[in-house]
């Protein structure tokens, strides 16, 4: 009942100007729906006869559907939302007493989200266009039915790519590309930059630097994005500090001092990039969400970067850690600072475990850089260029300076 009640509400409030007795069905009407379905679940369920269920909803959507005929042609209303969510009230009456109630409960609501969200949804679809269309249907290809299909384990040769990984990281840069998009077509230029940088960043901030990257391609403020970059930048290095505390927090105070020096430059470059791209007030395209041949191409790169990791592991050993995690860091800096720090105080001393998270951090901030220049525009890629040069120099010298 209560599933029916608040179905009812909704298309009550919707039809609250009407005259009492003017529709064929209200907030008592689909409560008693509701409750006809559970009822009728019971009697089925008791007699062992499934069939008693069929033919009383059979019969409800009969009856509710000549009703309903009546209204719309009284109306002019071909709308036929009211006899589908009735016939639903019904079976999810029928679901609570036969199944899963808190299924049937979610359910429930929402429907009603999606009932009370129809001027929403249709102010959306009326400002779609085909390109967005594209895009999010391209996406969930990616997503749904590519991603499945990958193994999920290290192939030959060196036993070093996983298809499924690589595959996952160009849905995220994909997704991280889309996010902004909207960010920006909702929030303005700035705000949008903002928002897609820092949220992307607690994921990949390699991924946010070659979404931006290929936006400012598309014509889009190479000063603004190149703010998001910087972000993105800062928000990593404060990612792998929040992942040594969890999992190695005597290495923080090696760690620490140049880490937190690099990220305040980061942010100091992040705050004027993105002011100064919002005083320059230009009007700024928003252009394709993103394109398919560039991810590819990034997949390329991903597994060949992959490749070498897998060929120099074996050649380097135990004692060419650190070299390994650069290598590591050219595409993922969070695996080197979580291997480091596990094996810090047990294989690894912790000057050795601080310098490969170090390294893997310079390594992947240059590696963005450079992913900057080959993807994005000259102006987006010497502007990171700058703010990556400043950060590495501030990280080193409190690194250097810093009390041991």
């Amino acid at each position: 009942m209560a599933i029916g009640l608040v179905v009812g509400a909704e298309r009550g409030w919707r039809d609250r100007e009407g005259a009492p007795g003017s529709r064929t069905a209200g907030i008592r009407t689909y409560s008693l729906s509701a409750l006809l379905g559970a009822v009728l679940g019971v009697i089925s369920d008791e007699a062992a006869s499934p069939v008693l269920l069929g033919v009383g909803f059979a019969t409800f959507a009969l009856v509710f559907t000549w009703f309903k005929a009546r209204e719309a042609q009284h109306d002019q209303d071909f709308s036929v939302t009211g006899v589908v969510a009735a016939l639903l009230v019904f079976a999810l009456g029928a679901l609570c007493v036969l199944g899963d109630l808190r299924a049937a409960a979610a359910a429930g609501v929402a429907t009603v989200a999606l009932l009370a969200s129809r001027n929403f949804l249709h102010r959306a679809l009326v400002r779609l266009t085909w390109i967005e269309l594209r895009s999010a249907l391209l996406l969930l290809a990616m997503t749904v039915v590519v991603l499945p299909l990958l193994p999920d384990r290290p192939i030959a040769p060196f036993a070093s790519l996983n298809p499924r990984e690589i595959w996952m990281f160009t849905v995220l840069s994909a997704a991280i590309s889309y996010a902004g998009y909207i960010a920006v077509k909702i929030s303005g230029p700035t705000k949008g930059v903002l928002i897609a940088a820092f949220g992307g960043a607690l994921v990949s901030s390699t991924a946010v630097t070659v979404a931006l990257a290929r936006r400012a391609a598309g014509g889009e403020s190479a000063t603004t994005l190149a703010g998001g970059a910087a972000l993105a930048g800062m928000v990593s290095i404060l990612r792998v500090l929040a992942i040594v505390t969890v999992i190695g927090p005597t290495l923080l105070v090696q760690l620490a001092p140049g880490a937190l020096a690099a990220a305040a430059v980061f942010g100091c470059f992040a705050w004027l990039l993105l002011r100064r791209g919002l005083m320059e007030a230009q009007p700024v395209p928003v252009g394709n969400p993103f394109d398919l041949a560039p991810l590819l191409i990034f997949a390329g790169l991903f597994a060949l970067v992959s490749l070498l990791g897998g060929w120099l592991v074996p050649l380097a050993g135990a004692q060419g850690f650190i070299v390994t995690s650069g290598v590591v860091g050219l595409v993922d800096v969070d695996v080197a600072a979580m291997t480091a720090a596990r094996l810090s105080g047990t294989t690894l001393d912790a000057a050795a475990a601080t310098s490969a998270i170090l390294l893997a951090l310079a390594v992947n901030a240059v590696a963005r850089v450079a992913y900057a220049a080959a993807i994005g525009p000259l102006a987006y890629s010497s502007w990171l260029a700058a703010a990556t040069g400043a950060a590495l120099a501030a990280g080193a010298g409190a690194t250097v300076l810093a009390p041991h």
